[in-house]
């Protein structure tokens, strides 16, 4: 008779980040109550707290040293539910079901690009031996924000044509594939900000958390527009990189060749200029 598998025990320190995505669970599925009851703008809000949520869990798991297999997959199940599924219903039940089938479709279609981006990102950060500057394709958190953002302006501005389903389908689509595309986008994670720009970074970060607590949809209007804006910018600064990287790559092979290689006192030595 084999001998069951015991479960690993978590350490206590584990118990408090993992408490953390819960909760990001728990804001995502509970903006699905609010979708239903058609109390849009704490359907919305449930989301961005689970964003936030989502944001702290990772920084606490490090400060803590609460870092476990365990609390990877569950956050990875959380933004799932909290990212994809949660933003689709609450987008078909907005707008999206009066297109029909293809308002479902197009639901169904956002869903799953979360759960691709996702997975491709576990399988990723398991193949990377240190975390990248970019990420690959748009986070699944900022994929939410940004697929939400229709609502946000119909909130802000009170106008309904941010509500037709025949503009918000297409916009939809687009940040759906934008998440598990190859587009590289900025990863905070290794941002190094220069000494002469901490301070002005500060007082927009600053302001922004101000704006935000009197004008929420404002500020989350301008939030997606800087981060849509810098998507460019991420794609030619990688691209820079890449370059860079293997410029260096091959003079070190280069380098590596003649030192293994040098050349005998027999053979013609190029000559000098």
């Amino acid at each position: 008779m084999k001998e069951r598998r015991r479960l690993p025990i978590l350490p206590a320190r584990s118990l408090v980040p993992n408490i953390v995505t819960i909760l990001a669970l728990a804001a995502g599925m509970t903006s699905i109550k609010f979708a239903l009851a058609a109390k849009w703008e704490l359907a919305v809000g449930a989301i961005l707290l689970a964003a936030v949520f989502d944001a702290l869990d990772g920084r606490v798991a490090r400060l803590m040293k609460g870092t476990s297999r365990f609390g990877a997959e569950l956050d990875s199940l959380s933004d799932v539910i909290s990212f994809g599924l949660a933003p689709a219903i609450v987008l078909y039940l907005w707008t999206l079901r009066d297109l029909g089938g293809l308002g479902w479709m197009l639901a169904l279609l956002f869903a799953v690009c979360c759960a691709l981006r996702l997975a491709r990102f576990n399988v990723m950060s398991e193949q990377e031996e240190k975390p990248s500057e970019f990420f690959v394709g748009v986070p699944s958190p900022m994929g939410a924000v940004l697929a939400l953002w229709p609502m946000a302006l119909t909130f802000q501005l009170e106008e309904p044509v941010f509500r037709l389903p025949y503009l918000v389908a297409p916009y939809v689509a687009v940040v759906a594939f934008l998440m598990v595309s190859q587009v590289p986008t900025f990863s905070l994670k290794k941002v190094r900000v220069k000494n002469e720009y901490v301070l002005p970074v500060l007082i927009l970060a600053g302001l922004m958390a101000a704006s935000a607590t009197v004008y929420i949809w404002g500020t989350l209007s301008f939030a997606c527009l800087l981060y849509l804006g810098l998507i460019p910018f991420s794609v030619r600064l990688s691209r820079s990189r890449k370059a860079a990287m293997q410029a260096e790559r091959a003079a070190a092979r280069q380098a590596k060749t003649i030192v293994t290689h040098p050349l005998s006192r027999d053979e013609p030595r190029p000559p000098l200029h």
